[in-house]
């Protein structure tokens, strides 16, 4: 992990699920890939505007693999 942030999908899914303790459910990746997929919502934005929009489609592209995963 680089400055607390995820470089990888591993360390993307030890954050979500150990550290903030959320597990990665099928409603709950469709409901983060959803929300950061739609620039109209302020945090979205707000996501946008501190991290940025290549790392707004890495934690996209990450929710999906955990979606994934989930389904298979």
């Amino acid at each position: 992990m680089q400055d607390g942030f995820p470089t990888c999908y591993s360390e993307f899914r030890t954050l979500v699920t150990q550290r903030c303790g959320t597990a990665l459910t099928l409603a709950y990746c469709r409901e983060r890939i959803a929300a950061l997929s739609d620039d109209s919502i302020p945090t979205t934005r707000e996501f946008v505007r501190h991290y940025g929009p290549q790392h707004q489609r890495q934690v996209i592209t990450w929710y999906e693999q955990a979606l994934r995963e989930v389904v298979n």
